[in-house]
């Protein structure tokens, strides 16, 4: 099993069990699991060919019937990070699970059918196992949303490298007139490294001056000079489990509209992170940081939404946005980053992760958000 940085393992089983609980409600008798992001949180394997099925019968005969499959370079692996379950080795794992549920007698298969492509599905069909496949999207992800002791500490761990890595950056004296955003995003990822993180979130942003007013700008070649807005989006993984983070610096004195639109944007994220309540619908968290800035008189200056789920992937349910859908429940880990961005001239995003909480959410990303000048 996967072991964290304190030695802990995650419950497995208890979250197959709760899966089980919704492929009863959903009316299926089994779940054919392909996304491996959703493999490894029901099992702990990280492999790059894997294929589960979980079987909803009641629970004494239940892990009986649960198999995952993976091909021949995987066998060591799978027996040290899949002890419990019993593993099939076949290079098209996908299917070998299917003729085992054949096998079976299964009766109502649900797939993954936001994962599996037609071509995939058709292959399935063609076996002529006899069972009948269901779509049966979102069921592991809905489990993902809320987050368990073991991933908040995954969490937290690699918040903290981000938070460390960015420290060590303005420490060394790496954000600095004359720099290219390309160093400047190579450094930081590699204090990042230096201070725990076992791989980056997604690529660095690092985006100065009128770069700093494109969202999801891209490093460059362009060099860091006086008078900049600074913007850093990046993040560590520690566990499988992503950080993300956003500060957005001034290089030497601020001018009357930096300080303004920044102030602007920092109002508005507290807000965000204010209005993170279990019980919360999502669009109300968006409409409460989104308010701030539409009174202002920005609000098209906003052009994304408020955050998103983070755990696994940089990128999870639920969405918050104006169209997003559902409520917030405790322990749901996600972003709250507002941005104002004027083209042409630049712009400022402030982003933290956070763990939905009674009472107010547990913040995991503590660097300052105070305007921070960079001489």
């Amino acid at each position: 099993m996967c072991a964290d940085h304190q030695g802990h393992v995650p419950d497995y089983a208890a979250r197959r069990g709760a899966l089980r609980s919704l492929l009863v409600e959903n009316g299926v008798d089994a779940l054919l699991v392909t996304d491996l992001v959703n493999i490894r949180y029901l099992t702990g394997f990280t492999g790059s060919n894997a294929a589960l099925l979980v079987h909803s019968w009641d629970t004494r005969t239940a892990e009986d019937r649960t198999v995952i499959g993976t091909d021949g370079r995987y066998r060591t692996q799978v027996a040290e990070q899949v002890p419990d379950l019993r593993a099939e080795i076949a290079r098209a794992a996908a299917r070998r699970i299917v003729q085992l549920a054949g096998e079976w007698q299964v009766g109502r298969v649900g797939f993954e059918s936001h994962v599996v492509t037609v071509d995939q599905h058709r292959g399935f069909l063609e076996q002529r196992t006899g069972l009948e496949f269901v779509a049966s999207p979102g069921l592991v992800e809905q489990l993902r949303m809320v987050k368990d002791a073991y991933e908040v500490d995954q969490l937290r761990a690699a918040c903290a490298a981000g938070d460390a890595g960015l420290a060590a950056l303005l420490e060394r004296g790496g954000l600095r007139p004359g720099r290219t955003e390309r160093q400047v995003a190579r450094e930081l990822e590699w204090a990042m490294f230096e201070h725990g993180a076992e791989a980056v979130s997604f690529e660095t942003i690092v985006a100065t001056g009128v770069n700093s007013a494109v969202p999801h700008h891209r490093p460059t070649d362009a060099v860091l000079a006086a008078g900049d807005f600074v913007k850093l989006d990046f993040g560590a993984v520690v566990g499988g489990y992503h950080s993300d983070m956003t500060r957005t610096f001034v290089l030497g004195a601020p001018t009357d509209w930096q300080r303004e639109v920044y102030a602007l944007v920092a109002e508005a994220q507290r807000a965000g992170r204010e209005a993170l309540r279990p019980g919360v619908p999502v669009s109300d968290v968006d409409a409460a940081s989104r308010a701030v800035i539409e009174a202002a008189g920005h609000g098209k200056l906003f052009v994304h939404g408020l955050g998103h789920g983070v755990g696994l992937q940089i990128h999870e349910a639920p969405g918050i946005a104006k169209t997003g859908t559902g409520t917030l429940l405790t322990g749901v880990a996600v972003t709250v980053e507002p941005g104002v961005y004027f083209p042409g001239r630049g712009g400022v995003r402030i982003e933290d992760t956070l763990v939905v909480r009674e009472g107010g959410p547990e913040l995991l990303t503590h660097t300052s958000k105070d305007l921070t000048v960079v001489d």
